[in-house]
């Protein structure tokens, strides 16, 4: 292979390197010139699993192994059965520095790498298990425990916000059995959850409370972090008749349940006058009903500008779910930010510079189609919610969240490439939009207590 070192046209390099690869696997196969051995033993088998290997080659790798090799030739190792059963796998990376792996492999092959210090695996394993919370339904709960119990903060906030943006998928799995009291009271703090109501929220929690049986003050923290205000007035009553924890733990929350009749009995103006409306139990999640936001499928859209239309309520408080506002949503994508658009002049000799398609990004502008003077003590935040389809089914990849006076975000699809047919953002050459729209109360008169 030529190669220009120098300057120099003779140059060239020749890269053996796959034969030197192949040369170790074969090393490590046969054992040939092994000058130790690793005895891995698990207290659920007598025998042990023997490996002929190498000083030089282990010791380069883990720091573990250089020191345990560097006073004896034949060291016996204590493995459970989950992390015995990939050992060979573990070392045929420590002499080829390649390994592959499936979803149940990820948490012992990473507890190996850690055990023995093998850094580069260990980040390697790390970023696998982050690329593929998607992939199959059953492992994102798991690896966010162990990712807590190791510290390792980059995966478990990942993990989070899988299960924050892809909250309903896990609510109707067996998954959400395993969930722990830490991980639960995080979930439920958030405002950008994504599921169908905050109902189906509440029926989840109730299942997993029935299940679980946690003690009482952990079952009330659970139960006040349930966001009642955003439940219909119809739905609260059979809650307190029919619901069997509610009932159990009912003197816990009911001056929240209180405070949400008084929130859907009076107008927002007047409540937001007597009570703070600017916290977490007044601000919507991100609700997938039709009343909050629209669905938007956009076939084949580099082609060019679209443009669609849909109502949602003025707000959740019953004064306002039947009053609706209309939404007017424009999607280019190839909008022309004003630094890149070509400028004109007058002079003959000045030359206009080529603008080329790929210099445009998506836009999408998301404005009411009127004003009302019911807008008065409400303003919107806007959610849009990017569909990929993994394993034949999809999930939330991307949430982008519009400051309440914007109409649009700037980072919308940023690193999408919509012209290439095979970009993740696409499912079968369409985007796969949610809009949501959060009303958001504040009070306009603050009135002296």
């Amino acid at each position: 292979q030529k190669a220009d070192l120098s300057g120099d046209a003779t140059a060239a390099t020749i890269n053996h390197s796959l034969t030197l690869l192949q040369r170790l696997q074969e090393l490590l196969q046969n054992g040939n010139s092994s000058d130790s051995v690793l005895r891995v033993r698990t207290a659920a088998s007598d025998e042990a699993k023997v490996f002929h290997t190498h000083q030089l080659l282990l010791s380069l790798q883990s720091e573990v192994f250089e020191g345990l090799l560097r006073n004896q030739s034949v060291v016996t190792l204590h493995e459970p059965p989950e992390t015995a059963a990939l050992f060979e796998k573990f070392i045929r990376y420590l002499y080829c520095g390649g390994v592959s792996l499936l979803l149940h492999q990820a948490i012992p092959l990473h507890q190996l790498a850690s055990k023995y210090r093998v850094w580069g695996l260990q980040r390697g394993v790390a970023d696998y298990m982050r690329s593929h919370l998607a992939r199959v339904e059953g492992h994102v709960v798991g690896w966010y425990h162990y990712a807590a119990r190791i510290g390792d903060t980059a995966l478990q906030e990942s993990c989070l916000q899988f299960l924050a943006w892809n909250l309903s998928s896990v609510l109707g799995s067996a998954e959400w059995a395993s969930v722990s009291v830490e991980l639960l009271l995080l979930l439920l703090e958030r405002s950008d959850l994504v599921l169908h109501s905050e109902l189906e929220l509440y029926t989840a929690v109730e299942a997993w409370l029935a299940r679980r049986q946690p003690e009482d003050n952990v079952a009330e923290r659970v139960l006040r972090a349930i966001r009642y205000p955003m439940i219909a007035p119809s739905q609260l009553f059979r809650l307190q008749t029919q619901s069997a924890v509610l009932v159990r733990h009912y003197s816990a929350v009911q001056d929240l349940l209180f405070q949400a009749f008084q929130f859907h009995a009076a107008s927002p103006l007047h409540f937001a006058k007597y009570f703070d409306v600017n916290c977490s139990m007044f601000l919507p999640r991100n609700y997938l009903a039709p009343s909050w936001g629209s669905q938007w499928v956009i076939n084949n859209p580099a082609r060019d500008d679209r443009s669609t239309s849909f109502q949602t309520q003025l707000g959740p408080s019953s004064h306002d779910s039947g009053k609706r506002v209309t939404w007017n949503v424009l999607f280019s994508p190839r909008w022309l930010p004003v630094s890149l658009r070509p400028v004109y002049s007058d002079s003959v000799s000045s030359a206009i510079q080529p603008v080329r398609i790929e210099d445009g990004r998506p836009r999408l502008v998301v404005t009411p189609a009127t004003s009302s003077p019911d807008f008065a003590g409400v303003s919107f935040q806007k959610t849009v919610l990017v569909g990929v389809r993994q394993q034949g089914r999809i999930f939330v990849k991307h949430a982008y969240s519009f400051h309440q006076s914007s109409d649009e975000t700037a980072d919308f699809l940023a690193h999408a490439d919509l012209q290439k047919r095979t970009s993740e953002y696409l499912i079968d050459n369409a985007l796969h939009l949610h809009i949501i729209i959060k009303p958001v109360y504040h009070s306009l008169i603050k009135v002296k207590k």
